[in-house]
């Protein structure tokens, strides 16, 4: 059987599942990473949401250093860090620390919305006006802190300083494809809730590609959904927990992770559906063989350079398989 030849790697939101807690939550963050790194996934990304009582994902520093003490080999990192929210020195210097503490494991993926509303991102206490505007030059800094001692100025990062942390710049729309094609760096396009400019983004990163010290050519990675099981049937089911997930954005609501339903039509309506849908209408959905045959189609069209997943399973068990049905497709399995 042949193989489809792509990394694939993961993205967490660390959500809490109904009927848990946030303590429940990070152990399972934990769990899955364990269970990812003995797959063979390539590396391991938690994102950062603020003032979201159904996600953990708020102090992503902290969440990546308890996930790199309790692994061996995978890498980690955030997706990402939404620097708006942060001084770039205060972020070299956390991750310049871990970088010290796990070297050649730590990335650093940089996203330049504050990923909560407008009031949170005003309690976090940094300008939203200036370091969206600044985040060009704020991603350039962070480069120039974790480089040799031949870029520092009179600031410097300590530990930090010579790491080099890999840096990905993450975007949900075309704006930030323009800037990791004119820096040089790595590009993840979060296609898992904002498909619509995926192609567009996608197409103006590599046309306009600068080669730069970081990269010689562009590395294009893809975050999308992957619900898979042992039956098409199965998957079918299971993702109504991703669409609960989806229906709760549009409804602009805060519930936990829900199990699956058998009729998700009794729950949403038409007009929910249809954006629900639309927001993750890059999913990876099905058998095993259902998921060999989208995921070629995907590279077919778009022959990406690493594919990073996201499962939205309400059962931390049917997650962990669904992930490795992901890693037994591109192995060839």
């Amino acid at each position: 059987m042949s193989t489809i030849h792509i990394p694939v790697s993961v993205l967490n939101l660390a959500p809490i599942r109904d009927g848990e807690g946030p303590k429940d939550a990070i152990d399972s963050m934990i769990d899955l990473a364990q269970a990812t790194e003995k797959m063979g996934y390539s590396r391991y990304w938690i994102a950062e949401h603020h003032n979201t009582p159904t996600l953990v994902s708020s102090a992503t520093s902290i969440l990546i250093k308890h996930t790199l003490e309790h692994t061996n080999k995978i890498r980690v990192g955030s997706g990402g860090v939404m620097l708006p929210n942060h001084a770039p020195l205060v972020v070299a210097e956390q991750f310049g620390t871990m970088a010290t503490i796990y070297p050649d494991r730590l990335d650093l993926g940089l996203g330049r919305a504050p990923g909560t509303d407008m009031l949170t991102a005003s309690a976090l206490r940094r300008s939203q006006h200036d370091s969206v505007y600044t985040f060009p030059e704020d991603v350039v800094s962070l480069l120039n802190y974790f480089g040799p001692d031949t870029k520092q100025g009179k600031v410097k990062a300590y530990p930090g300083v010579g790491t080099n942390i890999p840096i990905y710049i993450l975007g949900s729309s075309t704006d930030s494809a323009y800037l990791a094609a004119k820096l040089g760096l790595p590009y993840v396009f979060a296609s898992h809730f904002a498909p619509t400019h995926m192609e567009e983004a996608i197409s103006i990163y590599r046309n306009r590609f600068q080669p730069s010290e970081y990269l010689d050519s562009p590395y294009m990675m893809v975050c999308l959904n992957v619900i898979a099981a042992e039956s098409d049937e199965e998957a079918t089911f299971e993702a109504t927990t991703m669409k609960q997930f989806f229906l709760n954005v549009v409804r602009g609501t805060q519930t936990k992770l829900k199990p699956p339903v058998e009729n998700i039509d009794h729950i949403w309506s038409p007009s929910e559906k249809q954006i629900a849908t639309s927001m993750s209408s890059v999913t990876l959905l099905g058998g095993k063989n259902s998921i060999r045959e989208q995921l070629t189609n995907f590279q077919e069209k778009y022959n990406v350079n690493e594919i990073m997943a996201v499962s939205y399973i309400y059962d931390p068990e049917k997650q962990k398989r669904s992930y490795e049905i992901l890693k037994e497709v591109v192995d060839g399995i």
